[in-house]
């Protein structure tokens, strides 16, 4: 996720204990069907190593929240307080809107927890809010990041925010030289304790790039990317339909064709080359988005991400107090060991952060308190925990 988990610097964009009786099995004695769509997957970024000091500076802490964390220029006529006509301070304005009701939700269902919050700027502009309610009632871990940045990204972080290729322009023996960028964006990542209450992860960005420091007078390049999916460690089908209607429900205001396009997308994302398999049940994910006109994609993008606590909080407020078992427990840290393994291999927004010098605590909230790795672990053919890995081999139509 290009900017995702940077941006929220998911995070990323930007990630449980109890031993299981069951004896291992070898994985040659546990079949899983695997169909021929499992077998192509887009490319994923690869990691290089680079200073990233020379990206964005660092931040300083803020006693309070700011009107807007743009540059007096990006303001309407240089006034922070004034209603937001541009897109960057459209977007900066609905993502802080949507932290607040997301947070006020989270609240509501911990019946206990609250939200500890860090607010961050730079001294050439941007900043952010970082919320995290840790241990609650209900939640392990719950993230909510708003970041606004400005800064320079080194050839290898522009190649992870749009993929070699598209950086190239098409042309992979072409080098991008350091690129002026700003991005906006809201991740977060929901860890309930209850191992038949699922995680869930969303993350909406903005970004624009301005002319490559050596190519002068090139035009300004923009896009949209984000997604929310849904990573239970059990089935409830009643909960997967209901989470996949609502992304439909969001998609289909402004195109037919955006949840089957999108709910691929993410099923192919979210795939653990190492494991074969993905992270989740999938959800909707696009990037690079800016092939339709910019004000629909920027309505779009609000309404995926006001969906979020109507899709996502009556599956908790079902799940939270279902009573579970030690091997229960186990079987969610495991799957959220997998979740870990994909956000520090393989994630765009991830690497993005880490590579442009992003908030470390920001881009690493994404991850759970705690998570379990047994070796050759393999659940036993027909139970519960194979068949949520056996929809994680082979992604399913829900609705």
């Amino acid at each position: 996720m290009a900017a995702a988990a940077a941006v929220s610097s998911t995070f990323l964009f930007l990630a449980p204990n109890a031993c299981s009786s069951q004896t291992l099995k070898p994985p040659s004695l546990v079949h899983f069907r695997r169909t021929a769509s499992a077998v192509a997957f887009p490319r994923l970024p690869r990691l290089v190593p680079v200073r990233a000091s020379v990206a964005i500076e660092k931040e300083t802490p803020e006693n309070e929240r700011p009107e807007t964390f743009l540059r007096s220029a990006d303001s309407p006529h240089g006034d922070a307080a004034a209603a937001p006509t541009t897109v960057r301070a459209r977007f900066e304005r609905m993502i802080r809107e949507v932290q607040d009701e997301v947070c006020a939700a989270i609240e509501a269902a911990d019946g206990g927890g609250t939200f500890k919050e860090d607010v961050w700027s730079r001294p050439g502009g941007g900043g952010g809010i970082s919320r995290v309610l840790q241990d609650g009632g209900v939640w392990e871990k719950a993230g909510v990041n708003v970041s606004v940045v400005y800064g320079i990204m080194p050839p290898e972080a522009y190649r992870a925010a749009k993929g070699e290729a598209k950086a190239a322009g098409g042309d992979s023996s072409v080098k991008a030289g350091p690129v002026p960028f700003f991005a906006a964006g809201i991740s977060s990542v929901l860890h309930p304790k209850n191992p038949f209450a699922p995680t869930l992860h969303f993350n909406y960005r903005y970004f624009e790039t301005d002319a490559p420091q050596d190519a002068p007078g090139a035009p300004r390049q923009w896009w949209f990317g984000g997604g929310t999916d849904f990573t239970p460690a059990y089935i409830f089908e009643e909960d997967v339909k209901h989470f996949h209607k609502a992304q439909k429900q969001a998609c289909d205001k402004f195109d037919p064709s955006f949840y089957p396009r999108f709910k691929k997308w993410c099923d192919d994302y979210f795939f653990i080359k190492h494991r074969g398999e993905r992270r989740g049940l999938g959800g909707i994910f696009f990037d690079d988005l800016n092939d339709y006109d910019q004000e629909m994609l920027l309505a779009f993008s609000t309404e995926c991400a006001k969906s979020v606590v109507p899709a996502y909080i009556p599956i908790i407020e079902r799940r939270k107090d279902t009573p579970f078992t030690e091997k229960n427990k186990a079987w969610q840290q495991l799957r959220r060991g997998r979740y870990v393994e994909f956000n520090l291999v393989y994630d765009r927004g991830t690497t993005f952060g880490l590579k442009t010098g992003g908030r470390i605590e920001s881009i690493l909230v994404s991850l759970p308190l705690t998570a379990r790795w047994e070796y050759v672990h393999q659940p036993e053919e027909g139970s519960e925990e194979w068949k949520l890995l056996d929809a994680c081999i082979n992604p399913k139509e829900w609705i």
